[in-house]
């Protein structure tokens, strides 16, 4: 190895040279995290749920305002509310004992399960 003191030309090289290679490093940080930096999260998604609330809000007064069939196989229609109270406040006025046991039978024919899939026969029968 050299023992000899660095000369001001040698050392101001060396200087430049370590600072310069700082300034590469940061710049190259710098772009890195610039670019590969994604774009904000909520930037246009407050105006996307904004519209799927209005479509679920109309959507949830379309079905409560109007008649429509849930179940055309079983019978099951869906009616708006003060429909559906003004037929139940007949039903249990009249008799409340017919209006309990339709109620019970229609629950029952609703929520009925479907009958089970045949058995596939063994290979070996």
């Amino acid at each position: 190895m050299n023992d000899q003191p660095l000369t001001g030309r040698v050392a101001w090289a060396y200087t430049a040279g370590i600072l310069g290679a700082f300034l590469i490093v940061a710049a190259l940080a710098w772009a890195i995290h610039r670019y590969a930096q994604p774009p904000p999260l909520g930037e246009d998604r407050a105006a996307v749920r904004a519209k799927a609330l209005a479509e679920l809000r109309a959507a949830e007064a379309e079905a409560l305002a109007a008649p429509a069939w849930i179940d055309q196989a079983k019978g099951i229609v869906r009616l708006p509310i003060q429909q559906a109270m003004m037929l139940v406040e007949r039903g249990w006025a009249q008799n409340p004992a017919a209006a309990r046991s339709n109620l019970i039978a229609r629950v029952e024919k609703a929520t009925a399960a479907p009958p089970k899939a045949p058995e596939k026969p063994s290979p070996f029968e």
